[in-house]
């Protein structure tokens, strides 16, 4: 008989250890390791099916017939976006998302779209009754979609149910909620989780069913359990939201079919999510006269291109210590900009308290817009508006050097659909329908604006 032994695994990371301890040395948490009562191997370390010897795999070579399968389309286009242009046969997506965020909504609208559409779609929750989900159903008037239902946790069931009705998508909703009779954890810890999604990722490889994972996600807004989960499945997605807003941001962290960082973007209404076909007026102001500290960076989010502006303050400071604060970009890319700014073009941040923020709760992480955030700051410095209708990207070095991004022609091109007239870019940039004010440094484009 098997020996029960005593492991503490952290709930954060998958990190295993001998004994208990306060803190989490691999993800730096705390509180986070439990201890998970697992089975033991008998003594010799091997049991009788691990000690055969194992059969010979066949090797082939890279040359073969290779059959495209047709994307299953949800009927929802933004979803279609952010998944690389539709569902894969036989591939598994993890989608998470803060509590509230619409998760299960997003869902139920997809499991309908693709039910209507005549696949095979079966819907099992966890955290809800059959009611329940009816009633969100009745919501968001999807009642008549023929979507099948159930509320189970056993892994066991699910599975069978699956193979019963010979679905063609199954949604899990959610992955933390399923567990295995077959081992003695309690549901929702790391290992449960590991086993889990093992065992549903494997059915969805061999039956060529489309399976998606709801997984909740920690306080610092990873998907809580074993990372290895994230690289078993073919697509990460995080459903995103910023306090207060009613607008949602589906992003694919991962994908092994389409691109990734590709975003698709909803309104979260009173009769569910719709779909937002032009992002970029939703992170535009509306200010038809120009103010000082105000850019509009054309940037790339996957392969879309998306108009965000950028806001800048900058004031007088009684602290000894300057405030720095910034929403929406990387604190320390401002930092950087700020020490070019004053080492290269003679500008005086050090006195000043400096605000920055990406209007409409977007995040920008590209490097492409560093010359719209430099715009923004220096036009607050001086109190002179930019130019009216002007997208601006570049990205600047150390030296000051405004450097090359790339895509620039879809980028010029979603400022001209928006109204833009003109764009202020890099040297290299040629062509597109937009004026042009090109610079090489950043300290040319500070003493243009200083001039106008």
């Amino acid at each position: 008989m098997a020996r029960q032994n005593d492991t503490f695994i952290c709930q954060s990371c998958g990190a295993v250890y001998s004994k208990w301890a306060g803190r989490c040395d691999a993800c730096g948490e705390w509180n986070s390791i439990e201890l998970e009562p697992t089975e033991a191997a008998p003594p010799g370390g091997h049991t009788a099916k691990s000690s055969s010897r194992g059969k010979k795999i066949e090797l082939v070579s890279l040359r073969g017939d290779i059959v495209q399968e047709p994307r299953i389309a949800t009927g929802n286009k933004e979803f279609d976006r952010a998944a690389g242009g539709g569902l894969v046969p036989g591939s598994a997506l993890l989608i998470g998302g803060d509590p509230g965020v619409g998760k299960s909504t997003l869902l139920l609208q997809i499991a309908a779209g693709l039910a209507t559409g005549g696949a095979n779609v079966a819907y099992i929750s966890g955290e809800e009754a059959v009611a329940q989900i009816r009633l969100r159903a009745s919501r968001l008037g999807l009642v008549d979609a023929p979507v099948n239902l159930a509320s189970a946790t056993s892994l066991k069931d699910i599975l069978a149910t699956l193979k019963a009705n010979q679905s063609q998508v199954a949604i899990i909703d959610s992955i933390q909620t399923t567990w295995s009779d077959t081992l003695p954890a309690a549901p929702g810890t790391v290992t449960q989780v590991r086993a889990c999604s093992q065992e549903l990722v494997r059915y969805a490889k061999s039956s060529d069913c489309v399976l998606l994972l709801v997984g909740h996600v920690t306080k610092d807004g990873q998907i809580a359990g074993p990372r290895v989960v994230e690289h078993m499945v073919d697509a990460v997605m995080y459903f995103e939201s910023e306090t207060g807003r009613a607008f949602r941001i589906l992003r694919a962290v991962k994908n092994r079919f389409g691109a990734a960082h590709e975003i698709g973007v909803f309104e979260m209404t009173g009769t569910g999510l719709k779909e937002v076909s032009n992002p970029s007026k939703l992170f535009l102001s509306e200010n038809e006269k120009p103010v000082s500290g105000s850019a509009v960076f054309a940037g790339i989010e996957g392969t879309r291109p998306v108009l965000v502006e950028i806001q800048a303050l900058v004031s007088q400071s009684s602290l000894s210590s300057p405030r720095r604060a910034v929403v929406g970009w990387d604190s320390a890319r401002l930092s950087m900009l700020l020490a070019v700014l004053d080492a290269r073009c003679g500008l005086n941040f050090g006195r000043h308290d400096v605000f920055l923020n990406v209007a409409g709760g977007m995040r920008v992480s590209e490097p492409a817009a560093d010359l719209a955030a430099a715009a923004a700051l220096v036009s607050s410095l001086f109190d002179t508006a930019l130019p009216a209708e002007t997208a601006i990207f570049g990205e600047i070095s150390l030296s000051a050097a405004i450097r090359p991004v790339p895509q620039v022609d879809a980028r010029l091109k979603e400022a001209k659909k928006l109204g833009f007239s003109s764009a202020i870019a890099p040297m290299n940039v040629t062509g597109g329908t937009l004026e042009l004010q090109k610079f090489e440094t950043l300290d040319d484009f500070v003493r243009w604006l200083r001039n106008r």
